[in-house]
């Protein structure tokens, strides 16, 4: 393989566009004073150390236009997980058999299903933490807004183009190493290796026609793709050299690597049982229209449905114990990946609750712009949460101090939640102030709000110092 060389100019010119600027001076500046060999994966790992989101990257084409070549070398060098349509269906599971079931019957997978099999693969924590290369998906537009509606959103997607008649010359010449799987060509890449030479075999591929009528099904698709995904799309010409080709993918890849504007709100609230948590997050999310996520309705939710992760955490639930960390950090991760969290962003409740799990969190590039910490004593928490009760007709919660029942007939109907005890509640305070501290030092610029005051005041206060960051990254 013909090896790929970056000047420090070109590396510091693939950073210059979108990282922000001090992060960005301060790679540019690591790499002139260590001057390391390979500016390439000194640049991946300090990305890796930052706050910037892992790849996730769509690259698509015609046939023969080189996408594996491109994936295979890019997966290489960032050390992201390649996914095909081909190692999808390796996978172990109910899905994936069910999948199986209809390729042996020479049938289309349907779409609904094929939609499930990739937001499962891409949901594993290989790929949440490291990243993926999602070569030639999606091919359709349908296949593409199915995708974005299951929340799969790649922050690059990059779109090879050559002629026609390149293409059906690339796939006449075309050869398959049995032993790697790597692609060559009689013309454009040939093996050094006279081994490998020895021991290519020509692809199986359909006849010219078949090929012509696959150009054209790609011709009819390719331009609602590019209108899909105008914000995060590249064309790069593949009738070029491999080696080109594969430089402008990496350039544009690490140029783009930070995909979430600075300025999308991404909020962290800690507070001790009874600090209003639950109400701010709901103020703020629709104050400003990002995502509402409680790690325990979360979980809730995910346990109601027919999953194999509902089924493994339901257990836990339903006696009461606390679900593992692990599993817990898989969850989560998903829902944070998805498009309405990356686009609009999230406020965030319920997790961590202490500093190995908040250490996970950003371990899987999930950094939020702003923490806020709502303070209170324990005899005001003990009050808000002891004294209150629901409604079990109407859902609706009611306080003997700050808000009564309207009727004697909603009184008399009124229900007390065991887990509302004062006896669980001082154990749930124990537990917060012993992770307290550590968070805090975790969270040096988090913001320190004091929640006992009306609830429309908290809310004034968090809005006016989320607003003021905001300005600032913007």
């Amino acid at each position: 393989m013909t090896p790929i060389t970056f000047s420090l100019a070109t590396c510091e010119c693939a950073l210059a566009s979108d990282l922000d600027s001090c992060y960005k001076r301060t790679m540019v500046t690591n790499l002139m004073v260590d001057k390391p060999e390979d500016p390439i994966q000194y640049l991946i790992v300090l990305l890796k150390r930052g706050s910037v989101e892992v790849p996730r990257v769509m690259l698509l084409g015609p046939p023969a236009s080189g996408k594996r070549t491109v994936a295979r070398k890019l997966c290489e060098h960032t050390q992201v997980i390649h996914i095909t349509d081909s190692n999808i269906l390796k996978e172990d599971t109910d899905l994936t058999k069910k999948a199986l079931q209809y390729k042996a019957k020479q049938q289309d997978i349907p779409g609904d299903l094929w939609i499930k099999l990739i937001q499962q693969r891409l949901s594993k924590i290989d790929c949440v933490r490291r990243g993926w290369v999602l070569e030639g998906i999606p091919q359709t537009r349908e296949e593409a807004l199915s995708l974005q509606e299951a929340g799969v959103a790649p922050n690059h997607v990059v779109l090879l183009e050559a002629p026609d008649a390149v293409l059906i010359e690339r796939s006449q010449g075309k050869r398959i190493d049995p032993v790697t799987g790597d692609v060559y060509h009689v013309t454009f890449i040939w093996p050094e290796d006279k081994e490998v030479v020895q021991r290519l075999e020509r692809q199986k591929a359909g006849s010219e026609e078949q090929l012509v009528a696959q150009l054209m099904q790609h011709h009819r698709e390719v331009h609602a793709l590019r209108k899909t995904y105008r914000n995060c799309l590249k064309g790069i010409d593949a009738d070029q050299p491999h080696v080109d080709v594969f430089d402008q993918v990496l350039k544009y890849i690490l140029s783009r690597h930070c995909s979430v504007a600075p300025h999308t709100p991404r909020v962290l609230l800690f507070g001790p049982p009874g600090s209003g948590k639950s109400l701010q997050a709901k103020l703020i999310s629709q104050k400003y229209n990002i995502v509402n996520l409680c790690c325990g309705e979360l979980l809730e939710a995910v346990s109601a449905d027919a999953t194999n992760m509902g089924e493994l955490i339901k257990p836990y639930l339903e006696s009461g114990q606390q679900v593992p960390d692990s599993m817990v950090l898989q969850i989560l991760t998903e829902r944070l990946s998805r498009l309405d969290c990356t686009t609009r962003g999230w406020v965030l409740h319920g997790f961590p609750r202490n500093l190995e799990q908040a250490e996970k969190l950003q371990e899987s590039n999930f950094i939020p712009s702003r923490v806020f910490f709502l303070e209170m004593t324990d005899d005001v928490a003990i009050e808000r949460v002891t004294l209150g009760s629901i409604d079990p007709v109407t859902g609706e919660r009611y306080h003997s101090l700050y808000k009564p029942a309207p009727s004697p007939e909603v009184q008399t109907r009124l229900q007390f939640n065991p887990k509302d005890s004062e006896a669980q509640l001082l154990r749930e305070l124990k537990e917060y102030w012993a992770n307290a501290s550590s968070l805090q030092d975790l969270y040096p610029e988090a913001v320190h709000i004091n929640a006992d005051q009306d609830p429309h005041t908290v809310f004034e206060s968090l809005e006016s110092r989320l607003v003021r960051r905001l300005q600032n990254d913007a």
